[in-house]
């Protein structure tokens, strides 16, 4: 027999649905779980190995699914004070995109914290044959190292959520700048491939000399760090009614924030198309010749 207490009715609860199906599913009577809700206690009335065993299992999905995101959300709270649902949800995505490994670059900075294996873990170590046991004390004790872990994550999601923010804001600043410029040529073709090219709606290349010469200087004082001087000021600056940008790698950094400051004005294409649409171009000029 298993009989875990609960400090809380909705954790009780949360609990004994979460076995339900499973033990339905498995052919187990119902009658094995019982809920008393009074007492914020779920007892299962079974030590049989299969019994234990999936206890276990439905035990470390009621934690994993049903209560880590409280806990982050807790500590969002409690450590770093932010009160506002939409904040913390926002934190929280950054989160799961972690842990579910979309976000390898922030991972690094957590090589030790595999929480799912350590939900296992501790779950093993404390559910076996019959026992009762203190669900919040269980989570005190035996879950501390945990609770570390999950700190981690949040602290690296908030340092990644200000940046994103700081990012948008300077996006929106770029785009306010650019909105207030008068285009010096109406179409711009950019090649990023090895290096960066600028080309006229002519096919005519910008020199280096030529481009830095164009570049507003309050760009550049005023972001010192964020503005890349070799293309996203000189765009700027230009502030084009139209830009074909050419890269076979569009996902690159540098590019989406270009697509993100020039939102319609941007048209991306593959490198083969700067030179089909240059040679076009110029088989279209001889003929007029």
């Amino acid at each position: 027999m298993i009989e875990i207490t609960f400090q809380n009715h909705e954790d009780a609860k949360g609990l004994f649905q979460y076995l339900q199906p499973y033990f339905s599913s498995s052919g187990i009577s119902e009658n094995n779980i019982l809920h008393f809700e009074d007492q914020h206690i779920v007892k299962i009335n079974s030590n049989q190995k299969e019994h234990v065993k999936l206890v276990k299992e439905v035990f470390c999905q009621f934690i994993i699914k049903g209560k880590r995101d409280d806990w982050f959300r807790r500590i969002l709270q409690e450590q770093y004070y932010y009160e506002d649902r939409e904040e913390q949800q926002q934190i929280l995505e950054i989160i799961h995109s972690i842990l579910e490994g979309h976000r390898e670059d922030l991972k690094s900075f957590l090589k030790d914290a595999d929480v799912e294996n350590n939900v296992k873990t501790a779950v093993k170590e404390m559910l076996h044959g019959n026992i009762s046991f203190s669900f919040d004390s269980f989570v005190k004790f035996r879950m501390r190292p945990l609770m570390e872990q999950l700190a981690k994550y949040v602290e690296i999601s908030i340092d990644e959520y200000k940046m994103e923010q700081e990012y948008q804001m300077f996006v929106q600043t770029l785009r306010e700048f650019l909105h207030n410029r008068q285009a010096k040529w109406n179409v711009i073709h950019l090649i990023m491939d090895d290096g960066v090219f600028f080309f006229d709606e002519l096919f005519n290349e910008f020199k280096r000399a030529e481009l830095t010469r164009l570049i507003d200087r309050k760009l550049i004082s005023n972001h010192p760090v964020y503005v890349d001087s070799v293309t996203i000021a000189p765009l700027l600056s230009i502030a084009p009614e139209t830009i074909y940008l050419y890269s076979d790698e569009i996902e690159q950094p540098l590019i989406r924030t270009i697509q993100n400051i020039f939102e319609e004005r941007l048209v991306l294409c593959p490198i083969d198309e700067f030179y089909r649409a240059k040679q076009a171009y110029f088989s279209l000029a001889n003929k007029k010749i």
